[in-house]
């Protein structure tokens, strides 16, 4: 997958040039919509039929966006209408994720990806998060997900660290030192 992601890239850098001069957010919405509608064998059938109008495809896709940006703004538009031309649309999920990565690094923040034995909301949440952000020393997003097979403890992902304090990798750690 590393040919998507160079192949993505100067669409990210390029979509992110112009969201830095509006609401970035906003763009980083339409973006992470859009990645999602492109995901769709339906959407991706239409968009390689030779049936359908490149203007089509557009145009549908804008109108399964919910995105303010999808309804009138020039800029988005010209986006989605230059991937669909260049049969780009296929890298629209990556490009999400290279956005959010630009994104993230200009607001000082990292997406956390936490793996928990059993589910975490509320103050305990908090607590963790609040404890993993000084250890990584930046503002985290967090996404938990909920792997009975952890057995206990917490696997956490930012970036390309990784963070596994689950009972399954001290046992499996255990298991190593005993065999060696």
């Amino acid at each position: 997958m590393a040919e998507l992601a160079t192949i993505a890239r100067p669409y990210a850098e390029a979509l992110f040039r112009v969201a830095e001069s509006g609401d970035l957010a906003g763009w980083s919405t339409f973006v992470g919509e859009l990645a999602q509608v492109a995901r769709l064998p339906e959407v991706e059938s239409v968009a390689t039929s030779p049936k359908v109008s490149r203007q089509q495809v557009v145009d549908l896709l804008l109108a399964a966006v919910k995105s303010p940006l999808a309804q009138g703004n020039a800029q988005a538009k010209n986006f989605v209408g230059m991937l669909a031309e260049n049969h780009r649309l296929a890298l629209l999920p990556e490009i999400a994720v290279q956005f959010d990565e630009l994104k993230n690094a200009r607001e000082g923040a990292a997406d956390a990806h936490i793996v928990s034995a059993f589910p975490l909301e509320g103050e305990q949440l908090n607590d963790l998060v609040a404890s993993l952000e000084r250890k990584f020393q930046r503002k985290l997003k967090p996404t938990v997900e909920v792997d009975h097979s952890l057995i206990g403890g917490v696997r956490v992902t930012v970036g390309d660290e990784v963070l596994d304090t689950s009972v399954r990798a001290r046992l499996a750690s255990m298991q190593t030192a005993l065999t060696a």
